[in-house]
């Protein structure tokens, strides 16, 4: 397939619009030092897995100190037995395949590189005509909190759009607003201190990945830390999750009706440093397509984010980072390249 990459259009770029790639193009081409290579990374035995199944009987302090451990160690950990049933996980999964599956033309009503847009759907990054690489990807993002607000921009086709991703993002949020009660507990928070504007905003992100033809050349995503306070995904059945533990690259299973977890950089500076937030990438996959639904659960804007008092008062702290906004957090975040390090050094103390 011949690609006129120098006019921008989502016809051209949107790689699920793409069909018989028999050959990388060079510009999703990664210099050598950043490409993933051939080796096979296998699914790592150690990513913890969190059972919520007694969660409100006595097990309770064990499941909370076991979660703020894989937040310490790992980063990350997977969910099962979270709520959620899975005839909805199948069915939201279903449809957003369908809707990368869509025409090319219904799929134009939806693109957009605005990042205040309410439901947008790009390729790569928002950065796309300024990238000097591109990654393999298309990316469906849209708000989903509180849901009256943002579900008439919300594709009405596939048909029960609008119906099943409502009921999952509610869901989904449920679950997310539990495990922060849960993160709260262990770090002896006061109840609810997540609750309000530290939750207010609400995201889901779906990534497609078609079959690429050399996935040793390219990523399909890069690697990073998520900005926000807390995130879960669900994978499908098509590996491609890889986190760096320890200064080497590490498989995330995708585990049946699991959910993976990912604390954010918000809860990293809110725990003073206690909690930890993995750094990931997506590897592509060169016989099948892969779909992953990620939601996000991020501050308002000008709420003021720093370390918690009490865990400051607990061990008698420090406190390492300054207060400020998320809204000065992303602007920093996204000015850095979305290097999560150099970013977090802005407000260090």
């Amino acid at each position: 397939m011949c690609l006129p990459m120098h006019a921008v259009s989502s016809m051209d770029v949107l790689t699920s619009n793409w069909s018989n790639i028999q050959s990388l193009p060079e510009s999703y081409v990664f210099p050598l030092e950043r490409r993933p290579g051939t080796n096979n990374i296998p699914a790592s035995k150690d990513i913890p897995i969190i059972n919520l199944e007694n969660i409100y009987g006595p097990e309770r302090p064990e499941i909370v100190q076991h979660i703020i451990k894989a937040s310490q160690d790992f980063g990350l950990f997977q969910v099962i037995n979270h709520g959620v049933s899975r005839d909805l996980m199948d069915q939201t999964m279903r449809i957003f395949q369908d809707f990368f599956a869509s025409p090319a033309e219904f799929k134009s009503r939806f693109y957009s590189n605005d990042l205040n847009s309410s439901c947008r759907l790009y390729t790569s990054t928002l950065n796309y005509k300024n990238e000097t690489v591109h990654y393999w990807r298309d990316n469906l993002t849209h708000r989903c909190h509180p849901l009256e607000d943002h579900i008439i921009h919300w594709p009405e086709n596939p048909s029960g759009y609008r119906n099943i991703i409502g009921k999952y993002s509610i869901e989904a949020r449920k679950f997310l607003l539990t495990m922060l009660e849960l993160i709260c507990e262990g770090m002896g928070l006061e109840t609810g201190y997540f609750g309000g504007e530290l939750s207010k905003t609400q995201l889901i992100s779906v990534n497609h990945h078609i079959p690429c033809p050399n996935p040793s050349l390219t990523l399909g995503m890069p690697e990073h830390c998520d900005p926000n306070l807390i995130s879960m995904l669900q994978q499908g059945n098509i590996s491609g999750l890889q986190a760096l533990k320890d200064g080497r690259w590490i498989g995330i299973e995708p585990l049946p009706n699991a959910f993976v977890v990912i604390p954010g950089l918000q809860l990293r500076v809110i725990s003073n440093g206690k909690l930890s937030s993995a750094v990931h990438r997506v590897v592509t996959n060169s016989k099948e397509s892969r779909t992953t639904i990620g939601t996000f659960v991020a501050p308002s804007s000008d709420i003021l984010i720093r370390p918690a008092d009490s865990v400051l008062k607990e061990s008698s702290l420090t406190p390492l980072y300054r207060g400020y906004t998320y809204k000065e957090f992303f602007s920093m975040f996204t000015g850095n390249n979305c290097e999560a390090e150099r970013a977090l050094e802005c407000f260090k103390l």
